[in-house]
């Protein structure tokens, strides 16, 4: 049965506004360091950058890894984090997170674990696409009866979907082991479905864009840079990137396009370990 949206009223002919974080990284302990930075400082870089930049976002999304010890105490942390912003938080897990340990702590008045948001002429899906115990993904068959029902339920509404794993390859032979292991039956899939316009992701720690070829206009496919560590972009082995933390803005206009750009802290104020062999 398909339960019940969390339904946003957005005036008629104005655009859904988005903020997407992702790949905090958090630790129990405010002083936790993945691969040399600090990844509490580098989420509150992030929020002060997004802060800064006075976008007014309907609500945001956070898609996952957003634990690096399992802790409750890290999910306390994150919504203590982005309680500056004053936004709604959509969340959903990645293979860092424990998902039972996730719902019941992150907890708060605007933070939630739904996974179909409603706002003006859009749908937003929240799949879960993690395997327990594996760094892939894998997008079960209830993630697929969710996407057919709510189209099912709302024909005449655009589509976001979003997840936590790359549906496609991103280019990165060590990286693209752990994506999404059926994405090329979920991208045939979706090809198929006219309402779809997007797929936004986190994961693989950096920023991508691509368009494929959809029955009503192309779907346009995205990743976003994490809120700590960076990957460094079409590298076979593992490497770091010494680009800044980064978010993304997302536009959702009426019509079904969609405008989109990444954002990052400003200077140089993380460096993550350039001898780092691995996490």
């Amino acid at each position: 049965m398909l339960r019940e949206a969390i339904s946003y009223s957005i005036a008629a002919g104005e655009s859904v506004r988005l903020v997407q974080i992702t790949d905090p990284h958090l630790f129990a302990d405010d002083e936790g360091q993945l691969l040399g930075v600090n990844t509490a400082n580098s989420l509150e870089a992030v929020v002060n950058t997004v802060a800064a930049g006075n976008y007014p976002a309907h609500f945001m999304l956070a898609t996952g890894d957003i634990s690096q010890d399992y802790s409750p105490q890290s999910y306390h942390n994150f919504v203590r984090a982005i309680a500056p912003l004053n936004l709604p938080c959509h969340y959903l897990p990645g293979n860092h997170d424990d998902p039972r340990v996730m719902h019941l702590n992150m907890q708060g008045e605007r933070v939630h674990g739904e996974q179909r948001i409603l706002a003006g002429n859009w749908q937003i899906l929240l799949l879960d696409s993690t395997v327990r115990g594996k760094p892939g993904g894998f997008l079960a068959a209830a993630q697929f009866r969710l996407i057919e029902q709510a189209i099912e339920a709302y024909p005449d509404h655009h589509v976001l979907l979003v997840m936590h794993h790359n549906p496609i390859l991103a280019g990165c032979a060590w990286l693209d082991q752990h994506c999404l292991a059926n994405g090329d039956e979920f991208m045939q899939r979706i090809a198929a479905m006219k309402q779809i316009r997007g797929v936004l992701w986190g994961h693989i720690h950096q920023q991508l864009e691509q368009s494929v070829k959809g029955p009503a206009q192309d779907i346009l496919l995205m990743a976003t840079p994490s809120t700590c560590i960076q990957f460094k972009p079409k590298s076979d082995y593992f490497a770091l990137d010494a680009l800044q933390p980064g978010y993304r803005l997302l536009e959702l206009r009426p019509d079904g396009s969609m405008l989109t750009n990444v954002f990052r802290v400003p200077g140089e104020r993380f460096s993550p370990d350039k001898d780092a062999s691995g996490y």
